[in-house]
C-alpha cells in the first residue's frame, strides 16, 4: 500500500513561507514551529512577519514612528500595554481625576492611566487632551477638547459642548472602526477602515467629509494629519487636501449644524454610566482645499540608497501652526505656508528646504565642522536621507534612522538658506520617533527609552518630583536654597533642561522596573507613553506566557480576507513581495536563495 508524500516545510522557498503561510499560522503554532530547528527559529523570528501581525491582530501599525526592529516584543507586550501620562493636569487632560496633590504644579512622573479590559495601541495629545486607539479600533478619549470655554462651560451639558470635561477615559461610539488618529490643538481627525476621514470639533458630534472628490480612487488617504487648527490629508497619488473646521466656508456650514442639531432635543451626546459616549455622526459636504504640487526637486547624491525613485512625490506630511511640512520619496523636505485659513492658500507655496535634505549641506554645519562653541565636534554622516517628520505648534524635525541617524530641528520661520539646529545628545543615537510639547519636547530610541528635554511646563518632562531629585540633575531645582524657596512660597519650578534625559516609568514602585517604551506622544504642557513590562528574558517562560495569552488575541483573518479593508498607515513592507535582502540566509533543508540586483540595501 502507497503512502501519499508528505510535505517538506524545508523544501517550500522562504517567500513563500513568509508572505503566504506563516502570516496567517497562529501564534503558539508559530512558537512551536520556532524550536524545531534553527532555520525555522529565524524565519519564525522575522521582523516583518511580526510586524504584519501586529498589524492584523492588534489594529497597530507603529504610526508616527521609524521602527524596523523588535516587532515581536512589541507582540508579547501588547497582550498588556500600559499608558502613562504626566505633566499638567488642568481641563482633566491626564485622566487621573484622583493624582496626588504636591507643592510642584502638574504630575511631575509618569502615572499609569487605568484602562482595565483595553490594549491601547496608539496615544496621541490634543492640545488639553489625549486621545487613545486600541485593538479593536475603538477610540477613547479624556481631558477637555476645547478647555478656552472654561472650567463651568459646559457644567449640565453633554460632549456635543466642546468644552465638555471627560475626566476619566470614555470610549467614542463610532460607526466603524478607526485606524489612525491626529490631533490640532482644540480638534482631532481619524480615518477608519473603510476610509472616511472625520473631524470633531465635540467628540459628542463627529462629522465625516462627504465631498464627492474623496471617493476618486486617486485621492484614496494615506495619512491624516492635524495642525494647530486645521486638518490635512496626504493621499496616495501624492495630493494634499487642507480643512479649517473653525474658520471660513467649513467653519460657518459647522456652526450652523451645530444651532441646528440643538435645536432638534436629544442630541446632547450624554455620557453613559458605562463612559461610553453616543456619538451623533454627520455628514459634511464641504471641498477640502487642494494644495498646488510640489516642484520639480534635484536628485540628491549621497543617500545611501541605491535605488533612486523614478517619480519624486510627496509620502508623509506633518502639520503645525499655519505650515505643513513634506517629505518625499527621494528624502527632500519641503514646507508649505500661509495656512491660516483658506484665503492664505494662493498666497504659499512649496518651498524646498536644502539644509534639511542635503547631507553635504550637513558638512558644514558648525556641529559638524567644529565650529561650535556649544559642544565638541562631531562627526559628520557620509550619507543621510531623511526618512521621517514631525511637526507641532511652532517647530518641525526631520529625522533618519538606524545607528547613525540625524535628527534636524526646524520651526515656522524655516526658508531654503535657513540652518537647522542640531542637537548634538541625538545625533547617532538610533531615533525612531520626536514628540513636540508647546515647550517641551522628547525623543524615542529603537530600544524602548523615552528622553525629554526643554521648559519644566509643569512636570511635562516627566524626568521626576524636583523636590525629591538631586538639586542641579535634569528636572530638579537649580540648587537646595531655589529648592527650599519653592516649597515655603507654594511656588516656582525648575530650570530648562537643555540636554535630553532619561525618562523612567516605575515611580513609586516598591522595586525599580524595567519597562521598554513602544510609542510617545506630546502637545501643549503634557506627555504621554505606551509602555510594556520587560520579562527576566527566560526564553522558555516568555514562550509559554504567549502560547497562553494568545488564546486571547483576536482572531485571525483567513487567507484572502485581511481585517482591515485597508492597509494601515505605515505601508507594510514585503506583503507578497518579491525578495527582501537579507532574509533567507538559513542553514538546515532551507537553501539560501539568490539576492537580486533589484533587492532593496
Amino acid at each position: 500500500m502507497s503512502h501519499p508524500s508528505c510535505l517538506d516545510l524545508s523544501q517550500i522557498p522562504v517567500e513563500v513561507l513568509l508572505d503566504n503561510l506563516l502570516p496567517f499560522v497562529p501564534v503558539s503554532d508559530l512558537l512551536n514551529l520556532a524550536c524545531c530547528s534553527k532555520s525555522f527559529s529565524a524565519l519564525c523570528n522575522d521582523d516583518t512577519l511580526w510586524k504584519y501581525k501586529l498589524s492584523e491582530d492588534f489594529n497597530f501599525s507603529g504610526q508616527g514612528t521609524a521602527r524596523t526592529s523588535g516587532w515581536k516584543s512589541i507582540y508579547r507586550g501588547l497582550f498588556k500595554p500600559r499608558v502613562f501620562v504626566w505633566g499638567e493636569k488642568a481641563n482633566g487632560r491626564l485622566g487621573l481625576p484622583n493624582a496626588p496633590r504636591s507643592v510642584v504644579p502638574g504630575i511631575p512622573y509618569p502615572t499609569q492611566v487605568p484602562l482595565p479590559g483595553v490594549r491601547i495601541v496608539n496615544l496621541v495629545a490634543g492640545g488639553m487632551s489625549f486621545h487613545a486607539l486600541d485593538s479593536e479600533g475603538n477610540v477613547h478619549i479624556w481631558g477637555t477638547l476645547n478647555g478656552t470655554w472654561g472650567p463651568y462651560a459646559a457644567d449640565g451639558q453633554g460632549f456635543s459642548s466642546a468644552g465638555k470635561q471627560a475626566k476619566t477615559p470614555h470610549k467614542l461610539n463610532l460607526p466603524s472602526p478607526v485606524r489612525s488618529i491626529s490631533c490640532g490643538r482644540l480638534h482631532s481627525s481619524f480615518l477608519d477602515r473603510t476610509n472616511k476621514i472625520w473631524t470633531c470639533t465635540t467628540w459628542g458630534r463627529p462629522f465625516w467629509l462627504s465631498s464627492p472628490i474623496l471617493s476618486d480612487p486617486d485621492y484614496t488617504p494615506k495619512q491624516i494629519e492635524c495642525g494647530w487648527a486645521f486638518s490635512s490629508l496626504l493621499t496616495k497619488s501624492g495630493d494634499v487636501f487642507v480643512w479649517w473646521p473653525f474658520t471660513g466656508s467649513m467653519g460657518e456650514a459647522i456652526e450652523q449644524k451645530m444651532r441646528d442639531m440643538d435645536s432638534e432635543g436629544e442630541k446632547r451626546a450624554y455620557a453613559t454610566e458605562n463612559n461610553v459616549i453616543p456619538c451623533i455622526s454627520w455628514g459634511l459636504d464641504v471641498m477640502p482645499t487642494r494644495l498646488p504640487p510640489i516642484p520639480p526637486l534635484p536628485e540628491l547624491p549621497n543617500t545611501g540608497n541605491a535605488k533612486k525613485p523614478t517619480t519624486t512625490e510627496l509620502i508623509q506630511i506633518a502639520a503645525f501652526d499655519n505650515h505643513i511640512v513634506g517629505l518625499t520619496n527621494g528624502g527632500h523636505v519641503l514646507k508649505y505656508g500661509s495656512l491660516h485659513d483658506e484665503s492664505g492658500v494662493s498666497l504659499g507655496r512649496w518651498e524646498y528646504l536644502p539644509q534639511f535634505s542635503e547631507v553635504d549641506t550637513l558638512k558644514i554645519h558648525p556641529t559638524f565642522s567644529g565650529r561650535s562653541n556649544d559642544a565638541a565636534k562631531l562627526e559628520a554622516p557620509q550619507t543621510m536621507q531623511i526618512t521621517h517628520i514631525t511637526a507641532n505648534f511652532l517647530h518641525f524635525v526631520a529625522y533618519s534612522t538606524g545607528s547613525s541617524s540625524i535628527v534636524l530641528v526646524g520651526d515656522t520661520e524655516a526658508k531654503p538658506d535657513s540652518p537647522p539646529k542640531i542637537i548634538p545628545e541625538l545625533q547617532n543615537k538610533s531615533i525612531i520617533s520626536v514628540v513636540i510639547g508647546d515647550y517641551h519636547n522628547a525623543a524615542l530610541t529603537a530600544n524602548g527609552k523615552l528622553m525629554t528635554w526643554g521648559a519644566y511646563s509643569n512636570g511635562a518632562l516627566g524626568l521626576g518630583d524636583p523636590l525629591k531629585l538631586e538639586p542641579g540633575t535634569p528636572g530638579a531645582y537649580a540648587n537646595s536654597r531655589v529648592r527650599d524657596l519653592a516649597v515655603e512660597r507654594r511656588r516656582g519650578e525648575p530650570p530648562a533642561v537643555n540636554t535630553p534625559s532619561e525618562v523612567r516609568f516605575d515611580h513609586n514602585s516598591k522595586t525599580p522596573r524595567d519597562r521598554f517604551c513602544f510609542a510617545a506622544t506630546a502637545a501643549g504642557w503634557h506627555t504621554g507613553a505606551l509602555v510594556i513590562d520587560l520579562e527576566s528574558g527566560d526564553e522558555e517562560v516568555e514562550a509559554e506566557q504567549m502560547r497562553h495569552d494568545s488564546a486571547e488575541a483576536p482572531a485571525h483573518s483567513p487567507p484572502g480576507r485581511q481585517q482591515w479593508e485597508t492597509p494601515p498607515i505605515i505601508p507594510l513592507p514585503g506583503i507578497f513581495r518579491i525578495g527582501h535582502a537579507g532574509r533567507g540566509n538559513f542553514g538546515g533543508g532551507i537553501l539560501p536563495r539568490r539576492r537580486n540586483d533589484d533587492d532593496a540595501s
